[in-house]
């Protein structure tokens, strides 16, 4: 049997028989929050809601891990944008810059503020936007910026919030994967004018199936915020007894809360597992492999690894960056292969504008059927995939993970 016949996607051996143990995320103290609540509603004979004492208290919570400030918890990272970004106020039919690689609830919000989505293009080998690819989207007609932080994976926030100070625009930062990511001591969603944070149950802590939070330092924006978040309710204006905008309700219940306050507690511990475990990668020798190149982060960045965006090293290879990865996931190490599933601006409800609104309207400026041009992030697609990276994994799977990546590069390398 020839090297390349003994690899699993040949038919050969699986190197790595058993699943990596999943990530444990709850445990007796979500459960405990849990019944604490269900049996305060028993006694009581009243159901738990919204807006309540748990809710107060995780978003209290919550503003104090980023340093101080306002939050408010709302029910999912998407509903955190579209709040976040609403609160803005940006005029209609305006453009707001948006990164490339983000989830498509990370763009929808734009759209469904009235507002045309400008796509800014990556830093070259990056999935991540930056400060000179932003600049380059701005005109007289663009009213606000959303950035995403990508897996865990730090935006220059220092670079573009001078590039939005010099022009006099918002900030969004979508920190829905990366939370407890760190530039220069400070976590991300402490940059821009407001945040937001998607926890649901996929995220580094989350409140359950799904929910999210806006976070904010300026107290006048809050108000609006909240506003927003709950079918336009007048909160903070004195006097006041009824809705004072249309909206809709986006609120967080008290069970989501409680569970979340629990999960908040456990997040800066299960950001350093995951960095231990991505520690031990490299001191085992992944940064050593010939088929793979470890990426630098932004300078004075810190990983929260949602999971660890990697590049596949072509030119060292015999097969492509597609055939090497679908070889090494074969033998059973957890990738994400592809990560073109994160490009909204290429679906088709974006390309043919299926909405119609705003693209269609009168006011709309520009050209409606404008194509954005990403040539760095469509080159960084062809090399990057993702090692998935779980708090729970250590040595074991340390182990069976470099292996399987050498038992696949010495079947590759030129």
């Amino acid at each position: 049997m020839t090297s390349r016949e003994a690899l699993a996607v040949n038919g050969g051996d699986k190197l790595i028989q058993d699943s990596f143990p999943n990530r444990g995320h709850f445990g007796r103290e979500e459960k405990a929050a849990a019944m604490k609540l269900f049996d305060k509603a028993v006694e009581s004979g009243t159901p738990f809601g919204y807006s309540g004492e748990q809710e107060d208290l995780l978003c209290s919570e919550f503003a104090d891990f980023l340093g101080g400030g306002y939050a408010d918890g709302v029910n999912s990272g998407t509903t955190a944008v579209y709040v976040g970004l609403r609160a803005l106020e940006p005029e209609p039919f305006s453009e707001v810059i948006v990164c490339p690689v983000t989830d498509p609830g990370g763009i929808m919000p734009i759209v469904m503020c009235d507002c045309i989505p400008v796509i800014a293009d990556s830093r070259p080998g990056e999935y991540n936007t930056g400060p000179e690819q932003i600049e380059a989207c701005i005109t007289d007609r663009t009213s606000a910026i959303v950035v995403a932080h990508i897996g865990g994976e730090p935006v220059d926030m220092e670079g573009i919030m001078a590039v939005a100070a010099k022009y006099g625009l918002p900030v969004v930062e979508d920190c829905s994967q990366s939370h407890a990511a760190e530039i220069n001591g400070k976590y991300v969603g402490s940059f821009g004018t407001v945040a937001a944070f998607s926890i649901m149950f996929g995220k580094h802590f989350c409140c359950g199936g799904q929910g999210g939070i806006v976070f904010t330092k300026d107290h006048g924006l809050y108000l609006k915020v909240r506003h927003y978040s709950d079918r336009g309710k007048g909160y903070g204006l004195e006097g006041n007894n009824g809705n004072v905008v249309a909206s809709l309700n986006f609120n967080m219940d008290e069970l989501h809360a409680a569970i979340g306050r629990v999960q908040l507690r456990k997040l800066t511990q299960i950001v350093a597992k995951r960095r231990e475990f991505v520690q031990q990668l490299i001191d085992k020798g992944f940064g050593e492999l010939e088929s793979i190149n470890v990426p630098v982060i932004t300078d004075g960045g810190k990983h929260s690894y949602w999971w660890w965006r990697l590049e596949v090293n072509v030119d060292k290879l015999t097969c492509s960056k597609d055939e090497f990865i679908e070889a090494v996931e074969a033998e059973g190490v957890p990738l994400i292969s592809n990560y073109a599933f994160a490009l909204p601006h290429t679906f088709d409800w974006f390309q043919d504008r299926s909405s119609k609104h705003p693209w269609n309207n009168p006011r709309c400026q520009g050209e409606p059927s404008r194509n954005f041009s990403t040539p760095n992030v469509q080159d960084a697609m062809t090399r990057l995939f993702n090692l998935r990276i779980f708090e729970s994994w250590g040595k074991e799977q340390a182990d069976a993970i470099i292996a399987a990546f050498k038992k696949v590069e010495n079947c590759y390398l030129k």
